[in-house]
């Protein structure tokens, strides 16, 4: 459904009386297309702290030209990883102050750090403080800009950054802000092509016949995948539709089905590089009214069809070495929410069992595990919410909007990446800094 007041926001009447009246003011954003493939400006890259980042020629490869002075970047990254002390944090505010705002509409902030050190406790305030001053940046610094901030664990190399400097500094993380990924030593295989990294590999998405599902599908069709998109016989219809315009294969199968493990694994002899678990439901009501069949269902599709499959298809051996396991969360399962108690009970499952398993599928089978948690995203289930409810879940997010599935999609396709081995057991929101446990 469209968003009339997005629109109106962008009009010179709509600013005037917006700005006025102290309402949101939205800015369209700019997302990945085939004409706009990149942000538009000069990278600035500036340093905080005594000692950098030997980030190498990574800035300079994601296709901005990286300055030291420029008076209108589409892009900022500050090195804050030496940062030791409470005095260094004024470095941070000297290096941004004078630029943040000018920083181009839909531009970028991004801020590498490190995590916080438990043997230096000086060292671990002043990089935590980090993560405040982003999420609070991320909250004023408006024009559909975004904030992040990248940690760099100790065995991180500078290849191992490239694939999320890459996403981070383009179109595609249009809808992420506020938010902290982190960045550690795993194995990283730089593609031949960068614009069709999952060329060769094969990918599974569940869900995959309408919405969010369906855009993962294509996204990593766009990147080279050959997909295999999967969702209940009931849509088969639909599912085959959208196999057939990206050049896979469609497989109708209940998720929820004791053997749906074995029965994918039997449908990919040939195994499987990139798992993508995004089919779910909802069923929603106040826990005081909610009967067992309301929330068996929503347990079992967005939480137990997700353990059981990833671990049919680990013991089976189909998941090969380099693959990636991508899951589908929710900010309701990280902040929780009124009427929910099911889904966002499943939801937070997902999140414990991507920060479980991911250490340990990293080091036995090579496969990295993450998630996805998307916030308010303009859906056909969004559309049918009642409108003030609807028009409030648009705008309580720092980008004043609802995400598209577009949005997820990119997501997943940067964990999805052959490059983003070192990004293992992330929940990262894709929610434009909702409020919402924020």
């Amino acid at each position: 459904m469209a968003d009339r007041y997005l629109r109106f926001a962008g009009t010179a009447p709509g600013r005037f009386l917006t700005r006025g009246l102290g309402l949101p003011q939205p800015a369209a954003l700019h997302r990945w297309s085939a004409e706009r493939p990149a942000l538009e400006g000069p990278l600035l890259h500036l340093t905080a702290g005594k000692a950098g980042f030997d980030l190498a020629d990574v800035p300079a490869r994601t296709g901005l030209e990286v300055r030291t002075e420029a008076a209108r970047p589409a892009a900022v990254l500050l090195d804050a990883t030496g940062v030791a002390d409470v005095d260094a944090l004024a470095e941070v505010h000297a290096a941004l102050h004078p630029v943040v705002g000018s920083v181009a509409a839909s531009g970028r902030v991004v801020v590498l750090g490190t995590p916080p050190d438990p043997a230096d406790h000086h060292r671990a305030a002043a990089q935590q403080a980090l993560e405040g001053f982003v999420r609070s940046l991320g909250k004023e610094i408006g024009r559909g800009r975004t904030v992040t901030l990248v940690r760099v664990t100790g065995t991180a190399s500078a290849a191992a950054l490239e694939s999320t400097l890459r996403f981070l500094l383009s179109p595609k993380s249009a809808y992420v802000s506020g938010q902290v990924i982190e960045v550690g030593g795993g194995e990283v295989t730089a593609p031949e092509d960068w614009s069709r990294p999952l060329a060769g590999r094969t990918a599974l998405v569940t869900g995959a016949a309408r919405g969010i599902g369906e855009a993962v599908a294509a996204t990593l069709a766009r990147d080279g995948a050959t997909v295999v998109c999967l969702d209940v016989p009931s849509a088969g219809a639909e599912l085959t539709a959208v196999a057939e315009r990206l050049g896979g294969s469609a497989l109708a199968l209940d998720i929820t089905a004791a053997d749906a493990g074995a029965r994918i694994a039997d449908a990919l002899p040939g195994g499987l590089d990139v798992l993508v678990h995004n089919a779910g439901i909802t069923r929603d009501r106040r826990l005081v009214n909610m009967p067992a069949e309301r929330w068996s269902p929503v347990l079992d599709v967005n939480l137990a069809s997700v353990l059981r499959t990833t671990d049919a298809l680990l013991d089976a051996g189909a998941l090969r070495r380099g693959g990636r396991i991508v899951a589908t969360a929710s900010i309701a399962g990280l902040a929780g929410n009124a009427g929910q108690t099911n889904y966002a009970a499943a939801k937070a499952g997902v999140a414990g069992l991507v920060r479980s398993l991911a250490p340990r599928a990293l080091a036995e089978h090579g496969i990295t595990v993450n998630a996805v948690a998307p916030g308010f995203v303009e859906t056909r289930m969004t559309a049918a919410v009642p409108l003030l409810i609807r028009e409030a879940g648009r705008r309580m997010n720092s980008l004043g909007q609802g995400g598209l599935p577009v949005d997820v999609a990119e997501t997943t396709a940067y964990f999805a990446h052959p490059a983003s081995g070192a990004v293992n057991g992330q929940v990262l929101r894709v929610c434009g800094q909702s409020l919402l446990g924020a």
